[in-house]
């Protein structure tokens, strides 16, 4: 965990010019900082000498609205910062996810908590302890100059003692890494096992074993309470410390100013410009301590983030299938072929699919064999979705409707159309809708197609999620669909008529699909059934 890593500026190309104007900012700012104290110095001067006090409180009034302006400024594209770093950490996990194959993508635990958790905790980081730290890398060395030319005691005073708050701070800041990772690691088991809760609800329901879970849930949500705690605690405790350094350093030069005063060595000007710049060479680095405590998290988060978008990346998806297409000669009559295919999960021993072959071409082609065969395995491969441990894989462009189709925050529309022509009607939309039996459902609800729908599809039932994404499968241009389990959630009359639209289907286009339903079995011109002897059967 660093204060700054300079992955991110390699990662994320866009805060390099935010960075840049905070730090010309901060110098501003602690330019306005040394000017605001000389006209301070100055006003009290001449209201003791009886001098033009107008004039110096006009420069004070000026100097303090300066520096206030400067202040927002900074606050402000600390904000704009914080939110384009955490938007593009966050599209770049996403991106880089999404066009890897399923080895190549981290548990859902981790995932769930870097791309939620841990790019909001960018935020922080980036709105306030990057300003922080710009201004403790600019500010100190310019009120020091400022001291060397006023007062040359005060600042060997400041450069002796000033190295001690950094000091403190990282070592203070070893202790807090360890926590903040303790933490960190326990908000990643929380969100897992919750996750794992909410997945399996219905089960534990069933069994009656759900209330046991509280408990579960309960015990893992007071180990991250006490990390977090231990957190606080050494953020008051250091937050303490680095004052207590501070400001034993500044009465020392309050004390050194203070006698040569008495004794008339050093002019009354001069002595309060002294003590006014002494802080604020002290001040900028007692923030930067203060604000990594509350950035801690987010510091974390970028380490994690960066270390995994730097992670060796399997082949992408769009590669494999490219990849494996030169391997195979052309398709010719075929849109798919698989050869001596074999598969094993990382986490697994032993091979789920184990020499499969299969060629296929215009018509239905299903697959079958009992629950864990590797029907859904064998898919997700024919999609590119995974990598083969064995064999060869071809195919063209492929439309792969899976077991729970996914289906975007937005319209009814919006979620047929995903993926589809833009050139798509209306028209078009409403035929899809009827071909899967959804067109009379979609026409009573009070806004229609513009029915928004809620998170994951929320309020629809299994069986219409699926038509749902048949509905956008016809719509799609790919010479090949992939269905899982086309028929399940639906009852006879609703199987009957996606048999019927998935015939329809294969009539122009390859057609696989992974089922138990015999209805469609009946009606394939080829099958494959998995177990441990597999075989192809024609129609």
């Amino acid at each position: 965990m660093k204060p700054f890593d300079p992955r991110l500026l390699r990662a994320v190309p866009a805060v390099r010019r935010p960075v840049a104007i905070l730090a010309v900012v901060a110098a501003l700012q602690g330019a306005a900082a040394i000017g605001l104290a000389v006209a301070l110095a100055r006003l009290v001067t001449d209201v003791v000498s009886q001098g033009n006090w107008q004039r110096s409180a006009t420069w004070v009034v000026v100097a303090f609205l300066v520096r206030a302006g400067l202040g927002m400024l900074v606050e402000r594209i600390g904000a704009s910062t914080a939110t384009a770093v955490s938007s593009a950490l966050r599209r770049r996990l996403l991106a880089r996810w999404v066009s890897s194959p399923a080895e190549g993508r981290p548990g859902v635990e981790r995932a769930s908590t870097l791309a939620a958790q841990g790019a909001h905790a960018v935020e922080p980081y980036a709105a306030r302890f990057l300003p922080a730290l710009v201004a403790g890398a600019v500010v100190p060395v310019l009120a020091v100059a400022t001291l060397v030319v006023v007062d040359p005691l005060s600042a060997v005073i400041v450069v002796v003692t000033l190295p001690l708050l950094p000091l403190f701070a990282a070592l203070i800041g070893r202790t807090t890494q360890d926590d903040t990772l303790s933490r960190w690691r326990a908000l990643e088991q929380l969100a897992g096992h919750f996750g794992d809760v909410m997945r399996g609800l219905p089960t534990l329901v069933a069994y009656g074993r759900a209330r046991r879970q509280v408990e579960v849930v309960k015990d893992v949500s007071e180990q991250h309470r006490l990390a977090t705690m231990r957190t606080l605690r050494l953020a008051f405790m250091s937050s303490a410390a680095l004052e207590l350094l501070a400001t034993i350093s500044v009465a020392i030069v309050a004390v050194s100013v203070g006698l040569r005063l008495t004794h008339g060595s050093m002019t009354l000007q001069a002595g309060l410009l002294a003590i006014l710049l002494a802080p604020e060479a002290y001040w900028p680095i007692r923030r930067v301590g203060a604000e990594f405590h509350a950035a801690a998290d987010g510091a974390t988060a970028i380490d994690d983030i960066l270390t995994e978008l730097k992670t060796p990346n399997l082949l992408p998806l769009s590669s494999n299938r490219a990849r494996m297409a030169e391997t195979i000669p052309a398709l010719l009559d075929e849109n798919v072929r698989a050869e001596g295919v074999g598969y094993a999960y990382p986490w697994a021993e032993g091979l789920v699919l184990d020499d499969v072959t299969l060629s296929a071409g215009t018509g239905l082609t299903v697959v079958t064999g009992e629950s864990g065969a590797g029907k859904t395995t064998l898919l997700d491969l024919l999609a590119g979705v995974r990598t083969p441990s064995a064999g060869e894989i071809a195919t063209g462009p492929v439309h792969y409707v899976t077991q729970r189709p996914f289906l975007p925050d937005g319209t009814i529309e919006e979620a047929v159309r995903l993926g589809t022509s833009p050139d798509l009607t209306e028209i078009d939309v409403w035929a899809a809708l009827s071909r899967v039996g959804l067109d009379e459902f979609v026409a009573g609800l009070p806004d229609r197609l513009s029915t928004a729908l809620g998170d994951d599809g929320f309020g629809l039932s299994a069986g219409q999620r699926l038509r749902l994404g048949l509905a956008r499968a016809a719509l799609s241009e790919a010479p090949v669909l992939l269905l899982d389990e086309p028929t399940a959630h639906l009852d006879h009359a609703g199987t009957d008529l996606v048999v019927t639209f998935i015939r329809t289907l294969a009539r122009d286009r390859c057609v696989i699909a992974a089922t138990h339903s015999s209805e469609l079995v009946s009606v394939a011109d080829e099958h494959l059934h998995l177990g441990h002897a597999m075989a192809v059967v024609g129609s």
